[in-house]
């Protein structure tokens, strides 16, 4: 069995955000393979079935996504799921958007909806990475994923969960490396194999550590560079080489460091707002993916 997760806050006021396209995707899986309508247990929202032929718990939290490892914990513990069949969809600011990636492990990235499943259960559970892109600094990141979509990514946001969805066969199966790579084939992305974690099922060449290739040799710099240049044949070095080489060496400028990066904002409603906003939230589930699918491709999806 596989308990697939997706991450996102309840309630009206973020059902549109990029937090929660964790959320959506589960809506998507719900409705075109067929599962029945959520319901509330485990404090969220929950929808059960087959997905070729294997038993699947879908899981959105109403815990808020600071605390979403309470609910997972509890499912997980009740059904006895095994860590590594816990699949969770989140959204990611390190991929471009429209992209996805599957990994094992790893780290938090500074994702509060991760670090909470991490906290109650472990770390070595499959995540499937949704790249909704990065805003460019770390002072803008809240206000970025607690906002909309704009209508301007509406194509790339229903490219990606409509490839999703289709792939779902797949990773119900736990198949995660064709899953990625049938997602990557229907949203014309050419690099699926990009660094980003170590897949649920490594090939040989992974599981030894040897990539079949020797690594290349670091570029040579300053008068290194230009000695090597006039004995190799080449040519002779250029003028800015030779200014390079005889310049004196001074402390050499410190690289700006990414800032670093955080998924969730500085401060979320509290558990009893949660479970308060649970209790609507399932009547609104239902409707939730038809609303926000017309929303987003502009016309009710035939």
């Amino acid at each position: 069995m596989k308990l697939i997760v997706g991450l996102g806050n309840p309630g009206s006021k973020y059902e549109r955000n990029r937090h929660n396209i964790g959320f959506l995707a589960l809506d998507r899986i719900r409705e075109d393979h067929g599962l029945p309508a959520w319901r509330k247990r485990f404090q969220g929202l929950v929808s059960d079935g087959k997905i070729a032929g294997e038993r699947v718990l879908l899981l959105k939290p109403g815990t808020y996504m600071n605390d979403s490892g309470r609910a997972v914990r509890e499912a997980a513990k009740f059904l006895k799921v095994p860590l590594g069949d816990v699949v969770v969809l989140h959204d990611e600011l390190d991929l471009p958007p429209g992209k996805l990636r599957v990994k094992t492990g790893g780290g938090n990235a500074g994702h509060n909806g991760l670090r909470s499943i991490t906290n109650h259960l472990g770390n070595d559970y499959v995540r499937v990475r949704l790249g909704i892109g990065h805003p460019g600094h770390k002072d803008k990141v809240a206000g970025y994923v607690l906002h909309d979509f704009a209508k301007a990514e509406a194509d790339w946001v229903e490219q990606l969960l409509t490839a999703l969805a289709r792939a779902g066969d797949r990773l119900a199966e736990g198949d995660y490396a064709r899953f990625q790579s049938d997602v990557a084939r229907e949203i014309g992305d050419a690099s699926p194999s990009e660094p980003g974690g170590q897949l649920a099922r490594p090939s040989a060449a992974k599981r030894s550590g040897s990539s079949g290739s020797s690594a290349k040799p670091k570029a040579a710099t300053g008068a290194a560079a230009s000695t090597a240049a006039a004995g190799s044949g080449g040519g002779a070095p250029s003028q800015r080489a030779l200014a390079r080489s005889a310049a004196k060496p001074g402390k050499p400028k410190s690289k700006s460091k990414r800032a670093p990066k955080t998924s969730d904002p500085p401060a979320e409603p509290t558990t009893a707002e949660a479970n308060a906003s649970a209790k609507t939230s399932g009547a609104q589930g239902g409707a939730l993916a038809d609303k926000l699918k017309a929303w987003l491709t502009g016309k009710p999806r035939g």
